[in-house]
């Protein structure tokens, strides 16, 4: 068996370990395992000596709701998943893994004490999503204002929001106020000029 045989022998005997499922139809293999078992088979992808999956290049949030397409059934699955990509810098081998959480309380364990970068990757998520991290030692807003409600990236938020601020010169200081955006109609008007894409001119 060559080395990559090996290699990918190896990942197979580590997600059998851990109950997740491989597959490698995709543009690179993905690797799907439960919320409890994620931290303990994160962790022996990084520390195996045949994956040494030593970085995490990205962590993000879905949100699967309404997740299809038109005409076909909707979406039975869960709500939510955290993917996350990682490198082995040594073998210059992907892995993407998934896990699925609840819907009404979407939560993972943190990975930051496997992979430090993971830190501001579970804020974004945990601010952008609503997915709580736990064991995260710092897990508060990172993008959005301290005061912000709701999580925007969520597929059942506003578009225009809950609530919209402003500096306010009277009062010297930042407002907020219900959201006063009226709704519009969002088709573009094409304005073209006489003879314009003519094939006689």
């Amino acid at each position: 068996m060559d080395a990559d045989g090996a290699w990918a022998s190896r990942i197979e005997s580590i997600a059998s370990q851990h109950d997740a499922t491989i597959d490698s139809t995709a543009d690179e293999p993905t690797i799907t395992v439960g919320v409890d078992r994620l931290h303990a088979f994160l962790l022996a992808l990084r520390d195996d000596p045949a994956a040494v999956f030593e970085q995490l290049v990205d962590l993000c949030g879905v949100d699967y709701l309404d997740f299809g397409r038109e005409g076909e059934s909707p979406w039975q699955g869960a709500r939510y998943a955290v993917v996350y990509h990682l490198l082995s810098v040594s073998r210059n081998d992907r892995l993407r893994v998934i896990t699925w959480l609840d819907d009404d309380n979407p939560k993972a364990p943190s990975v930051i004490n496997i992979w430090r970068s993971a830190d501001w990757f579970e804020r974004e998520a945990f601010d952008l999503f609503g997915i709580v991290f736990d064991g995260h030692p710092d897990l508060r807003r990172i993008l959005t204002d301290y005061g912000f409600i709701g999580h925007p990236f969520r597929k059942d938020f506003p578009l225009s929001g809950h609530v919209e601020m402003r500096y306010d010169d009277e009062k010297k200081r930042v407002v907020y106020e219900p959201v006063s955006i009226e709704p519009r109609v969002t088709v573009p008007r094409v304005i073209r000029e006489e003879g314009f894409g003519d094939r006689d001119s």
